[in-house]
């Protein structure tokens, strides 16, 4: 259980509260504790130390780390206490990233199946020369990906719905699961929407 806590997400805010990350529950303990970053409290945006946030009681259902002699409540969200600037990140090149780029949809059908009826195809394919690269994949239902088979989309009378090419970061990139409900008060529509950037 301590475990599965420790491991959830943290929003990081900026001096400045544009989200620059997502880190580890432990990790932002380890932040507060060095004096680093402040808790904010979405519900009424005061920021806590550590001395202030560890004499807080966990409510009731909330979740909490058991300490020694204290429970100390899991933070949403950090805003750091030094830092101003938004950091410049790439995305990684994952099949998981992929996914959200293009959003659980097939780019040739539009159809949005389900992760086990999409597959990643190579626009230009691989006995072509095409990379796996961030513009050369796409999500492709089976039934699209079966049609196009080894040929590029021209070859097969098919159309790509967008040009694909690697996304902006956003700290959404850097998190596997559903953001906390709390974070939307922090972050904008634009980096709930991860679809491609055009």
């Amino acid at each position: 259980m301590a475990y599965s806590v420790l491991q959830r997400p943290t929003l990081i805010l900026n001096r400045n509260w544009q989200p620059v990350r997502v880190a580890t529950v432990a990790r932002s303990l380890v932040l507060l504790w060095n004096e680093a970053a402040r808790v904010v409290d979405p519900a009424d945006f005061q920021q806590y130390s550590w001395s202030d946030w560890a004499k807080l009681k966990p409510r009731d259902g909330e979740l909490f780390v058991q300490a020694v002699r204290f429970r100390l409540r899991v933070p949403e969200v950090l805003t750091l206490v030094r830092y101003d600037r938004v950091p410049v990140a790439a995305v990684a090149f994952t099949r998981r990233n992929i996914f959200k780029r293009d959003r659980f949809t097939c780019q040739y059908c539009g159809i949005q199946p389900g992760t086990e009826e999409l597959t990643i195809d190579h626009v230009l394919p691989r006995s072509q020369g095409g990379a796996s690269t961030w513009d050369n994949c796409v999500l492709a239902c089976v039934s699209c990906n079966k049609h196009k088979a080894d040929r590029t989309p021209i070859q097969a009378g098919m159309r790509l719905r967008k040009t694909p090419h690697r996304p902006k970061w956003k700290p959404l990139y850097a998190f596997e699961e559903i953001p906390i409900a709390s974070w939307t008060r922090f972050l904008s529509e634009a980096y709930w929407n991860v679809q491609l950037e055009e």
